[in-house]
């Protein structure tokens, strides 16, 4: 992979993709989301004492300091990719994190490679039950469900999480559905005792589609929640999983360590 400068202080990411074709290349950059485009500006961001990068009340970022990274995976009604990334975190020695709907967790044909993931000590956790939207996209501040819909989903979803042994505190990080949420859901969220998160801006790693650009600062990956869907819509021939392999060694040969969300966030 080239950078466009040999100094870890210039580094540039560039996403190369078009309509309908998941991403080609990505070469990842050594620049915080801080100095960014206007959908990272827009998100009402504060850095907390601990240099996590805060939005809406959900962490967004982990210690900006550090060079560690979390690999996160959302899924609900698609999983094509689940035996390959396994096996791509498997030989590549590190954990990754799944947040998967209730939806996914019920799903008889999703069973075997759940309990893989489980097994190979892959942090699972939630994203949500039924894979509701909570808020407009357009108005954020316009909510689409009632405090009593948010709960009663959020407790059904880790009912199914007590169904693989996994309990609350087991899973306190919590990714919404759609990486879409508001103040409300944050401070919903804290009072069943959990932890909003959701993806780090920037690489646009949990789109299909995606544009060139680059952004510059001076904290890298450092912290980064790196968000890729653990299945697409069988429409997509090029997926973007299987471009693990090569992004994993290319960021470990830049210094970075993978790490499960809750080693990053701890």
């Amino acid at each position: 992979m080239k950078t466009a400068n040999t100094n870890r202080g210039s580094e540039i990411i560039y996403i190369f993709s078009k309509i309908d074709v998941l991403i080609k290349f990505i070469f990842f950059f050594t620049f915080s989301a801080l100095v960014c485009p206007k959908e990272i500006q827009s998100q009402n961001i504060t850095l907390s004492k601990t240099n996590f990068i805060i939005s809406h009340g959900g962490v967004i970022r982990g210690d900006t300091t550090v060079e560690k990274i979390a690999m996160v995976f959302t899924g609900d009604e698609f999983a094509d990719g689940g035996n390959y990334i396994a096996k791509t975190l498997k030989q590549q020695n590190i954990h990754g994190s799944f947040f998967l709907t209730g939806n996914f967790y019920r799903n008889p044909k999703l069973k075997v490679i759940i309990k893989e993931l489980k097994q190979d000590g892959n942090y699972l956790g939630s994203h949500s039950d039924k894979h509701l939207l909570y808020c407009d996209w357009d108005n954020r501040d316009s909510l689409l469900v009632t405090h009593q819909q948010f709960k009663d989903d959020l407790q059904n979803a880790y009912a199914e999480l007590n169904l693989w042994g996994i309990e609350k505190k087991d899973a306190h990080y919590f990714l919404p559905p759609y990486e879409w949420y508001n103040d409300s859901i944050s401070v919903w969220t804290k009072e069943m005792g959990l932890q909003l998160i959701d993806f780090s801006p920037g690489t646009r790693s949990n789109a299909d589609y995606t544009y060139p650009y680059e952004v510059e600062s001076s904290n890298g990956l450092n912290g980064f929640i790196l968000l890729v869907h653990i299945g697409t819509d069988p429409r997509r021939t090029d997926k973007f999983y299987n471009h693990l392999p090569e992004l994993i060694k290319e960021l470990k040969s830049r210094g970075y360590q993978f790490v499960r969300i809750d080693e990053l966030l701890n």
